[in-house]
């Protein structure tokens, strides 16, 4: 069991999400860099499904009721046990009583804690993943909450932990459409070389860019029609969004291009005020 002493800015529960229900307007959600979280669980032994923590920003509190195997990946933050400075990207073994700081995060945003046998909550849907659009699973964590977790199935492995590469100048890989006809030639160019700078108003649902407005080439509104992870939506206003694993099934505005997969965490990692760039892929 895990206690919740502080749970900084917004701290979740998040796993791998739980695809297949766009249809029903239920988004994936899941870990916004789920490459971190993969690792985070392959360093304490779980499968890469494992549910753990997801935190933003200025980290959180926990205190262990019984001995656990906790790793922290993501984001770097100082890790302190019992005012003792720990290693960062590796498996720490904490006998029970610890009280455990995750400092805030020194370059990126979110910070990911796995446990050995993962947190242990019932699934919605198939997932333990906080959905902050919908609703959907466990509420952002409070102080005084616990969190079961479940028995250690393997032992510890090891990673390579490269953090915080280019998380402060973005380059997104990207291909257009399906609505770039909707943009000038004038327009796309401008997507593809311009600078963009990421804005204090992104969260789980996308990530909010302003610079150069992207002008339609043509009037009128389309028909909702479905939105994927990395959708690029261009609002009214030109500014372009990009959609994070929060993000609706189903929108009005033009999408003019998607983020590679690949890529849509780096975005997830980056601060307000980073810088963006698309390239065609």
């Amino acid at each position: 069991m895990i206690q919740v002493v502080k749970p900084g800015l917004l701290t979740t529960v998040q796993d791998q999400g739980r695809p297949g229900y766009a249809h029903l307007g239920v988004p994936r959600s899941g870990a916004l860099d789920r490459p971190a979280l993969r690792r985070a669980n392959r360093l304490v032994g779980n499968a890469a499904g494992a549910a753990g923590l997801e935190t933003t920003l200025t980290g959180c509190t926990l205190r262990t009721t019984y001995p656990v195997v906790l790793a922290v990946t993501g984001a770097p933050a100082d890790i302190v046990v019992e005012g003792s400075p720990m290693p960062f990207g590796v498996p720490l073994t904490l006998p029970a009583g610890m009280t455990v700081r995750i400092g805030p995060a020194q370059a990126g945003v979110r910070s990911y804690l796995a446990f050995a046998g993962g947190i242990w909550l019932p699934p919605v849907l198939g997932s333990l993943s906080t959905d902050t659009l919908s609703g959907l699973g466990p509420a952002p964590l409070r102080a005084g909450d616990t969190l079961p977790l479940g028995p250690p199935t393997t032992s510890a492995s090891t990673v390579d932990e490269a953090t915080a590469v280019g998380w402060q100048d973005i380059k997104l890989r990207v291909r257009l459409g399906p609505r770039d006809d909707w943009f000038t030639r004038a327009a796309i160019d401008e997507l593809l070389g311009s600078a963009y700078t990421m804005s204090p108003k992104s969260n789980r649902v996308g990530a909010r860019l302003t610079g150069a407005p992207l002008a339609r080439s043509r009037p009128g509104e389309l028909p909702s029609e479905g939105l994927v992870l990395g959708a690029v939506q261009v609002p009214a206003d030109g500014q372009p969004l990009v959609f994070l694993a929060d993000h609706p099934t189903t929108g009005g505005y033009p999408v003019i291009a998607v983020v590679d997969a690949a890529d849509v965490a780096l975005i997830a990692q980056a601060r307000p005020g980073a810088t963006v760039q698309f390239r065609e892929a």
